[in-house]
């Protein structure tokens, strides 16, 4: 799809080096305020720019991030450094958005065009710099609401962020070959139904009727 959103360095990786967070992590979880609001910091931006790619520029999406930090706070206890922290807690806000676009999705029937380019309204100028135009973007996120939140997660990690499979399962939580396949599934349904819209709007070629 033209007009996707470029990978975003705040997204797939972290200016700031993750060497001395082991220390921080420990100290966040003898309790010390200063040390998690120091976490907080250093990955709250690219935690919000993640949950906004995902379930779209909505209403929630700061009420998301703080439920993300809360699960985070909670689960520093498991926490063993078998994967960065920045994997970590990406992980959990991928859950967190795979549990709000279901409970979205049982809620309502999806939104349609008109919702969505109020969503676009809505975007930073960050991001929306990085779209060909708006309308291009309102279509795109009025398309991914047709996906299943499975589907459409896979989809925005390998599609739209750039992350390698690999990458994307790590995140997910599930093996490569499942979200190739789910990300392939993704693109034949946004394709199957781009397909309608172009045949409606494309022009006669010069010299036919």
């Amino acid at each position: 799809m033209r007009g996707r959103l470029a990978p975003s360095p705040a997204v797939i990786s972290h200016s700031q080096p993750e060497s001395d967070d082991a220390a921080v992590i420990a100290a966040a979880r003898q309790g010390d305020g200063a040390a998690f609001a120091h976490l907080f910091r250093r990955h709250a931006d690219a935690v919000r720019t993640r949950i906004t790619r995902l379930v779209g520029p909505v209403a929630e999406r700061d009420d998301l991030v703080q439920k993300v930090f809360i699960a985070f706070h909670r689960a520093l206890p498991s926490y063993r450094g078998d994967a960065r922290l920045s994997t970590f807690l990406h992980r959990i806000a991928v859950n967190m958005a795979y549990d709000y676009l279901r409970g979205r999705r049982d809620r309502t029937d999806g939104q349609d065009l008109h919702d969505a380019e109020a969503l676009a309204e809505r975007l930073s100028p960050a991001l929306e710099d990085q779209v060909a135009a708006r309308t291009n973007l309102a279509r795109m996120f009025a398309l991914l609401e047709r996906l299943s939140p499975k589907k459409r997660i896979a989809f925005i990690l390998v599609a739209v962020e750039g992350c390698s499979l690999a990458e994307a399962a790590a995140l997910i939580g599930a093996t490569e070959d499942t979200v190739k396949q789910r990300v392939l599934h993704a693109r034949r349904h946004l394709l199957a139904h781009l397909a309608p819209t172009a045949t409606r709007t494309a022009r006669p070629v010069e010299g036919t009727s």
